[in-house]
């Protein structure tokens, strides 16, 4: 067995990785780069190599960098997490003639697989089920327009490298199909150093259906059951479970099979995942196969027990699995949520900044549920441009798929992030939906059920007055404090702790206590019936942890001007409690507008201009692009929301603007 391993990568997939081989006794070298100086997979390493700057490109991404840091340290192999170099055959091979050991596939393997062409084509040959598609070089936008309509519409346009959703398009026209393949392919440059793309056939309403091999060097190959990776957002993953609910145990045990056939065809040794795209009628197509480790691996870890890194590295040192497939059980149920660091509020684009609080819900087996969280942040650490926005991967495991939705949504709760924008409200409202609940799953589900994008979740009437219950609880809790403190001028008065107005939006609803003793409260909103409220929260707790009327409630609170702001289930309310009198002038103050923007292009994320498409004084009609901002390593197309005259322009290529930043104004 190895006596120290180096992590060519870094955040959330570095710390696991060390946190495995710590379990095994392996010491670990962490690399970084000069924005991930002070990153929570440097602290954990028993030694770290600083490996360049920022960008990628000449950092994780330089493979000579890597191999240098295993010789300083003498790391006597590497685990590539994922991303990176993690599927690049070269930098396996390269280590090889170092002597150091890859953990992962050999390069053959890499090879005919780590490349969507080519293992379209070895599927093919193999007679593996594929998608129909062109598989040769594509010229130019024209030559992809002729393949598209030879093809049918729609079609989906990818980058031969790609990953994580990048470089990948959908396009249901002609004009669609030639954006589409400048975009695809100027993000694979940037992300992959690789411009190939290459067009298919794209199955309407398909679920992306993933099976988890493992293969070693003697021959053997077992599939560890499936994950269902529908729920997607611009080709990303954002929610991923284990097993799929869609999946009936002969579709299950024929695509497994298939999976460790084609595993078997090119000698995989380590852990992969073989992609299929599956349609209403559970016919299966192999989408590609992924020669490493998947971001999603923790639910499949949660359902049998194995823990995929520990096979990885044990397999890499010349070891037989074993594990036979008449071993792999599938065992309950596990649900994933990635946490971007994104707006949901303006179409999920990227937010970077610090995080000026990170309070994970707390990690381990409650009974019969299990609460996982696999991070690479900790509080005070940044969230940079120049990386993948993911902060962090909640996952809950239970004994059913109702359980485990249940357990993500509490969990979600009770997870406190603040500094940056984030998906938290997005992916607890998710755990909501009905149509998720009942498991009727396509990758088009996001782009179905929120057409116009994510709102805030309103309340309804019942929940307003639960929210409305623990503001009032909330708001007796302070009185009662500044009424406990000495040398006030005017100390609170059992009265004055008494008749409220809480004000939710634009209701006004009166709350009254009618009894209480620590820790609980008899309150009535709006002469209801009144609930019994009771929770040992204390004023400046982030987490407000209790129950309404018998209900347990996990909501988060935030300080606001004059009131504070509940986040619940995917709702974010401001909460202004008053005195009657206060509410009942409040109601005769005017409202204040908001500022009209609409005579600007605002930028809508931090990001790098790219290109600007118009010139002042051109007339645009709806639809055309306007400009296009990189953020995160995803380009993003400003289109005109309507025909209108560009007045000036105010931001050039290479710019680096900040949210809101104006580019251009509008006659």
């Amino acid at each position: 067995m190895f006596k120290k391993i180096l992590i060519a990568n870094r955040g959330e997939i570095a710390c696991r990785v060390i946190k495995t081989a710590r379990k095994m006794g392996i010491a670990t070298v962490a690399v970084y780069s000069d924005a991930d100086r002070d990153a929570v997979h440097v602290e954990m390493a028993d030694e770290a190599v600083h490996i360049g700057p920022p960008p990628a490109a000449q950092s994780y991404l330089v493979a000579e960098k890597i191999i240098e840091a295993c010789k300083a340290t003498g790391a006597e192999a590497v685990h590539p997490g994922y991303g990176f170099l993690s599927e690049r055959a070269s930098f396996c091979e390269a280590l090889e003639k170092e002597g150091i050991v890859f953990i992962g596939p050999k390069p053959r393997a890499i090879e005919a697989m780590g490349d969507k062409i080519e293992s379209k084509k070895f599927a093919n040959a193999a007679k593996v089920s594929t998608v129909p598609g062109f598989l040769g070089v594509i010229e130019d936008a024209a030559h992809a327009e002729k393949i598209a309509a030879e093809i049918g519409y729609p079609v989906m346009i990818k980058a031969s490298a790609g990953g994580g959703g990048k470089g990948m398009r959908i396009a249901w026209d002609a004009s669609e199909v030639r954006d589409g393949f400048e975009r695809a392919r100027s993000e694979a440059k940037s992300s992959f150093g690789d411009d190939r793309v290459f067009i298919e056939k794209f199955v309407v309403d398909p679920r992306h259906i993933e099976i988890q091999v493992l293969g070693d060097a003697f021959g053997n190959v077992v599939y560890l059951g499936e994950r269902e990776c529908s729920i997607q957002r611009r080709n990303q993953k954002v929610v991923e479970e284990a097993p799929s609910p869609f999946l009936d145990e002969n579709t299950r045990r024929a695509m497994g099979e298939q999976a460790v056939a084609l595993a078997k065809a090119v000698d995989y040794q380590s852990a992969g995942t073989v992609e299929f795209i599956v349609d209403k009628d559970r016919n299966f197509y192999f989408l590609e196969m992924n020669t490493r480790l998947q971001v999603e691996h923790p639910v499949t870890e949660l359902i049998t027990g194995v823990d995929l890194i520990e096979q990885m590295i044990l397999i890499a040192a010349g070891e037989k699995l074993a594990i036979e497939q008449k071993d792999v059980k599938l065992n309950g149920w596990a649900v994933e949520s990635r946490l971007y660091a994104e707006d949901p509020y303006r179409n999920f684009l990227p937010s970077i900044g610090r995080l000026t609080r990170y309070r994970p819900p707390e990690e381990g087996r409650f009974g019969d549920i299990v609460v996982r969280n696999d991070t690479g942040v900790t509080e005070g650490s940044e969230i940079s441009m120049f990386y993948d926005p993911m902060i962090a991967k909640l996952c809950t495991w239970a004994p059913t798929r109702e359980q485990a939705i249940e357990a993500m949504s509490n969990a979600l709760d009770g997870f406190v992030v603040d500094g940056i924008q984030h998906n938290m409200p997005f992916l607890s409202a998710l755990m909501r939906h009905r149509r998720w609940r009942e498991g009727r799953l396509s990758t088009g589900f996001i782009a179905e059920e929120y057409p116009d994008g994510f709102h805030p979740v309103e309340p309804d009437a019942d929940e307003r007055t639960m929210l409305a219950a623990v503001a009032a609880f909330v708001e007796l809790r302070r009185c009662r404090r500044l009424g406990s403190l000495s040398g006030r001028l005017r100390p609170a008065t059992a009265e004055d702790c008494r008749e409220w107005v809480v004000r939710l939006g634009d209701a006004y609803l009166a709350a009254s206590i009618t009894g209480e003793g620590e820790p609980n409260a008899e309150i009535a909103i709006d002469g209801r019936k009144p609930l019994s409220v009771a929770s040992e929260w204390l004023p400046g707790e982030p987490v407000w942890r209790g129950t309404v009327g018998g209900r347990t409630v996990e909501a988060q609170l935030r300080p606001r001007l004059n009131a504070i702001n509940i986040a619940w289930r995917g709702m974010s309310v401001d909460a202004f409690v008053m005195e009657p009198h206060v509410a009942k002038l409040e109601r005769l103050m005017p409202k204040k507008a908001a500022a009209d923007t609409s005579k600007f292009l605002l930028c809508p994320m931090p990001g790098l201009v790219v290109s600007v498409g118009v010139a002042a004084g051109q007339e645009v009609k709806a639809g055309e692009t306007l400009a296009v901002v990189e953020a995160m390593k995803m380009e993003n197309v400003l289109r005109a929301e309507r025909d209108l005259t560009v007045a000036k322009i105010l931001a050039k290529p290479g710019d680096s603007l900040a949210v809101d930043a104006v580019i251009m104004e509008f006659a």
